[in-house]
């Protein structure tokens, strides 16, 4: 059975999007995370709309239910010391935002000034899977960043230092333990602004 799951999640991780910067505001606090669980979520020129897991033991996660709003950035193969600083820091120990540069962008969120391109969302539909959240952001501004080429998971593993690898597989084994706990402790979530 160990050998089938193991298996199993070495080729679900052929379904990992690109290494995104997750960012977020709650009044006057701002944070941002690096995920790689993001998807374009409509096929309509119209309505754009992304998506996007985010693990409850993420500070961000929090932030982001309750107001509302994230920012997506499709990070660039030169952004190894974004994904450092959002990616290997918790805002619970400190701010993470400080040295990272940004901007406000039209929804008054933290726009970071180096990425290959980003989307400002309005959530406007989630689901409880468990141990994280989905949440389905209607896209209402973005731009091309500066960056050539998006940076994938396996670039990113490959580039990232020895000791960041190791804290890597660290972080993703306590990751994977909270989801398998958690991963029948779904409730219904009807969203605020969701119009039927």
């Amino acid at each position: 059975m160990t050998n089938l799951m193991d298996q199993t999640y070495d080729l679900l991780r052929h379904l990992t999007s690109p290494i995104v910067a997750i960012t977020s505001r709650r009044g006057d606090e701002v944070n941002g995370m690096i995920a790689n669980s993001a998807a374009r979520a409509s096929l309509s020129k119209e309505k754009p709309r992304v998506s996007v897991y985010i693990h409850k033991f993420n500070y961000s996660h929090d932030m982001i239910f309750e107001s509302g709003r994230f920012v997506m950035h499709i990070l660039g193969e030169e952004d190894l010391a974004t994904v450092d600083r959002l990616g290997f820091a918790s805002r619970r120990d400190g701010a993470k935002m400080q040295d990272v540069t940004y901007s406000t962008g039209k929804l008054g969120l933290p726009i970071l000034d180096d990425c290959y391109c980003y989307f400002e969302c309005d959530v406007v539909n989630v689901m409880d899977t468990g141990g994280s959240t989905l949440f389905l952001g209607a896209v209402q501004h973005t731009e091309r960043g500066n960056r050539e080429h998006p940076m994938t998971p396996t670039y990113m593993r490959e580039a990232i230092s020895d000791d960041r690898r190791r804290e890597y597989i660290e972080n993703l084994a306590v990751a994977q333990r909270h989801a398998t706990e958690r991963a029948d402790e779904m409730r219904t979530v009807i969203w605020p602004g969701l119009s039927r």
